[in-house]
């Protein structure tokens, strides 16, 4: 599937470039944005999916207007061994997903990400179809309400995710009768904006930090598999450091590091519970 990832970005890309050939002729406004990240891991939301391997992930994003965007992301670790608990296989991981981000006012966004997450390999009772959003499926639908007040008193944000359609299910005590979950999670967060600026040292000088807080609200469903499952469970803890080295006049090469501490006691042993994820981004637009 990761050729199928790398063909689709190589294919918009050459659209953004031709599009962008046209804009400069006719003065139109592009609206395309493409961006290809760099990083040792995939860490989403103090999971940990894929093991220890780099991963590359495209971003694919068109603006309808000032409010509305729609796009595309995706991840690939480029392995194909299933992870398995007892140790005898990392597991290689791949995603694709769809967004649609609706922007209310200046703080406040609305935004609809559709999950899709198959198996790199064939696995029994497990159906990669990308309609299915079953009990057997491997599609959900998020659901997440963004407040970034930063525009408009200080640089504080949250966030409330709540999975709305797909395999979110929680059963009864015969493990049977799925029903959706609307699984929740929620973000707080703070940035430091060149909190060394009066540092001498290049090194820090204007490196942004950004700190976040994560739980899950109700985890019943067990989707947060690193994550409590009979109580609000923290998953991410964790602390952000990036800054933008200048390269020349025209380019500059944004580098970042995150530092995750995932506090739960449930698969923490198996899936980690520290990590440390580093990466760069290529932005074209």
């Amino acid at each position: 599937m990761y050729k199928t990832v790398i063909i689709f970005f190589l294919f918009i890309t050459d659209i953004v470039f031709s599009q962008d050939t046209i804009s400069s002729v006719t003065n139109a406004k592009l609206k395309w944005e493409v961006r290809l990240d760099l990083a040792n891991r995939y860490l989403w939301r103090g999971q940990c999916w894929g093991g220890d391997y780099t991963v590359v992930q495209p971003t694919i994003k068109y603006k309808f207007n000032k409010k509305i965007s729609f796009g595309a992301w995706a991840t690939t670790n480029f392995k194909s061994d299933y992870f398995y608990p007892d140790g005898s296989s990392y597991r290689g991981y791949q995603e694709i997903d769809l967004f649609l981000t609706y922007n209310v006012n200046k703080f406040f966004s609305i935004q609809v990400w559709d999950y899709y997450w198959p198996t790199v390999e064939k696995i029994e009772g497990i159906d990669n179809s990308y309609l299915n959003y079953g009990s057997n499926g491997v599609k959900t639908v998020d659901l997440n309400f963004l407040f970034d007040f930063s525009k408009v008193w200080i640089p504080f944000n949250a966030t409330v995710s709540t999975l709305v359609a797909g395999n979110d299910f929680d059963y009864d005590e015969n493990n049977e009768n799925p029903r959706q979950n609307f699984t929740t999670y929620l973000e707080l967060g703070y940035k430091f904006e060149d909190l060394f600026k009066k540092s001498k040292s290049n090194v820090f000088h204007k490196v942004d930090i950004e700190s976040a807080f994560g739980v899950v609200l109700n985890n019943q469903a067990e989707y947060y598999t690193a994550g409590d499952y009979d109580k609000i469970s923290i998953v991410n803890i964790s602390l952000k450091f990036s800054k933008n080295i200048k390269i020349n006049q025209h380019y500059t090469l944004p580098l970042w590091v995150n530092y995750v501490h995932n506090a739960s006691e449930k698969n923490t042993a198996v899936f980690g519970r520290n990590f440390l994820v580093f990466g760069t981004s290529f932005k074209f637009e």
